[in-house]
């Protein structure tokens, strides 16, 4: 239930609503209690057994109420049959419907209210944990499953709504409809309320023996639903992968084993969960049987009850077995929700290691260079870095080149801070990376992949992502400096067509001029191109290269250069090997002494 009450932490802000639907169900809980008691006098009637009463009873304080309400009545119902029978029926009925009347009525205002509290903790819960997955660093992503992960903000928190939250309107309703309930059984007969007493918890220890091993069952469920998602996603970003080289059989096979554990794994929780009901509906029914063998003889036997009283007891006790059946399968429920609360909250809880120090600045402006000194990193126990140590002045363009896991992209995402360093110093003016606020640094910066990523959204908003408040115009000017605004104008609605899921309605070279159009509209003061034109053919290279070379005007540049002719105009050019720098100068010095950097120039021009 730990996981529960986090939850309910989400339900704070809607607490008035969680106060109203309490007082409601607290109403129909004692109008459900009142209506089985209206049928007594309506019995009563019909049977020609009401208890005549012909002086008006005299109020004789609180501790006599219940026998004046009664006498009161049983007065009223004798005067009026002595006028007329036939409208003192009408009378009795109308009072149970009355009753049913607000009792329902009473059950739908807490069902309305109810429901701004469930959808307001799942509106609340769903944008936690969107704002966790925006803050949480790179390094999580490489380590989860995509496809678990949208598992857990989708299919597990609908579980939550399901089975978890539904219990919010069982908990006091059903609870306060028992005690009511019980305290006016005992009214009527202690013997037989006793035994139904003991009934409930009995019941309840039996039902929750049988559910013990939902919360491990709906666990594996979602954590399988998370794999095959995975395997989807997999399968629907690698297709052109699969079929060229004949793996959809692979692919299905693997599919099929996820869903072959699906399929074990769901029939054991159903299995599990349907107990619930038959069990309790047993329990139930032997519970009413026994109590008409014991209240059958109290009536025709021992005669310490009427027949009347007896046949409303039994709706009574009816009248709890119903809510207590309904506890029951809350039970389950809750197992199952746990679980699937346990998984969202994991997602919550996760610990951001990339968080501001209490005394980061906000740093708006490179004012002299960024420096490398002695830094060392690695991806756990494999080290990528080793003791570089170089910098990079204002205005300056400086270009990392090297072989495949050399450490190039590596240095780009300390520089981005998407990791910490785990030595040495990594300054901006002389002020330690990690002690600049993270917003304000990517404020400074922007970065150009080798595949461009942009979002299904129209060529307007993916412009205008690092600068939202562009206008029209500077976007436009933007375009053009990226040799970007003469294709866009061809577009069918220009500048706000929707360019699909990843751009894919574009070609390679247009997709990256945009992503260079867009980092020239935020106009950063750090630019980081991470082999911004390898992926593209020569044509698409040219236009690119040109409007990288716009970008880069008096602007300090990141440069991680796959072909070696685009960064020729570098200002300096470092060259890494298994994490070190071992060659440093400008394209004519590093070819002048005709060591690494020249060996890679004369392998690209084979």
């Amino acid at each position: 239930m730990k996981s529960f009450r986090k939850i309910l932490v989400f339900g704070l802000p809607y607490k008035m609503f969680a106060g109203l639907n309490i007082f409601f169900n607290m109403l129909y809980a004692l109008f459900s209690a009142l209506a089985f008691i209206a049928f007594i006098p309506m019995l009563n009637v019909l049977f020609e057994t009401t208890e005549r009463v012909h002086s008006r009873p005299v109020y004789g304080g609180i501790t006599q109420l219940e026998d004046y309400i009664k006498n009161s009545l049983n007065y009223f119902i004798s005067q009026k049959l002595e006028e007329d029978i036939a409208l003192t029926l009408v009378f009795v009925i109308a009072l149970v419907l009355v009753l049913f009347l607000l009792k329902n009525l009473s059950n739908y205002f807490a069902m309305y209210f109810i429901t701004f509290l469930r959808n307001g903790i799942l509106k609340d819960l769903r944008n936690a944990l969107y704002k966790k997955v925006i803050a949480l660093p790179v390094a999580y992503f490489t380590e989860k499953r995509k496809g678990d992960l949208m598992a857990r903000m989708t299919t597990d928190v609908n579980e939550i709504q399901v089975s978890f939250l539904s219990i919010l309107e069982l908990i006091v309703r059903e609870p306060l409809t028992i005690i009511f309930t019980l305290i006016i059984m005992f009214r009527i007969s202690t013997e037989l309320s006793l035994f139904v007493l003991v009934f409930i918890p009995v019941s309840g220890f039996i039902i929750s023996i049988i559910g013990k091993q939902l919360k491990k069952h709906s666990r594996k469920v979602q954590q399988e639903q998370g794999n095959f998602l995975s395997i989807i996603d997999e399968t629907v970003n690698g297709q052109k992968i699969i079929k060229t080289f004949g793996a959809g059989q692979h692919f299905i096979n693997r599919f099929k084993r996820s869903t072959d554990r699906f399929f074990k794994f769901s029939n054991k929780l159903l299995h599990r969960s349907n107990l619930a009901v038959p069990t309790s509906e047993f329990l139930g029914i032997s519970v009413i049987g026994v109590l008409l063998w014991v209240g059958g003889r109290m009536v025709l036997i021992d005669q310490t009850l009427s027949g009347t009283t007896f046949i409303v007891y039994m709706g009574l006790a009816y009248n709890i077995l119903t809510p207590a059946k309904g506890i029951s399968k809350a039970a389950y429920s809750v197992r199952k929700g746990n679980a699937a609360a346990e998984r969202v909250l994991e997602i919550l809880n996760t610990k951001n290691n990339l968080k501001d120090a209490p005394d980061a600045i906000v740093k708006n402006n490179l004012k002299q260079a960024i420096v490398f000194d002695q830094v060392r990193f690695g991806y756990g126990d494999k080290k990528v870095i080793n003791d570089i140590s170089f910098s990079i002045n204002k205005g300056e363009t400086v270009a990392l080149v090297g072989a495949s896991g050399s450490g190039k992209t590596t240095v780009a995402n300390l520089l981005n801070r998407f990791y910490d360093i785990d030595a040495g110093a990594l300054l901006i003016d002389e002020v330690p990376i990690s002690s600049i606020k993270k917003s304000a640094l990517y404020n400074m910066t922007a970065i150009v992949t080798q595949e461009a990523i942009l979002f299904n959204d129209s060529v307007l908003n993916n412009l205008k992502i690092g600068k939202p408040d562009a206008t029209e115009s500077e976007v436009i000017a933007a375009a053009k400096v990226a040799n970007a605004h003469e294709f866009i104008a061809q577009l069918p609605e220009g500048y706000h067509t929707s360019i699909g899921e990843s751009g894919n309605k574009l070609s390679g070279g247009q997709k990256q001029r945009l992503s260079i159009a867009r980092a020239i509209l935020k106009n950063p003061k750090i630019l980081i191109l991470d082999e911004a034109t390898s992926a593209l053919d020569t044509e698409s290279e040219k236009l690119v290269q040109v409007a990288l070379e716009h970008l880069m005007q008096k602007r300090t540049s990141l440069v991680i250069a796959h072909r070696l002719s685009t960064i020729q105009k570098a200002d300096k050019i470092l060259v890494l090997q298994e994490g070190r720098i071992v060659e440093s100068g400008t394209h004519q010095n590093l070819m002048e002494q005709g060591q690494v950097y020249k060996k890679l120039v004369a392998l690209q021009r084979l």
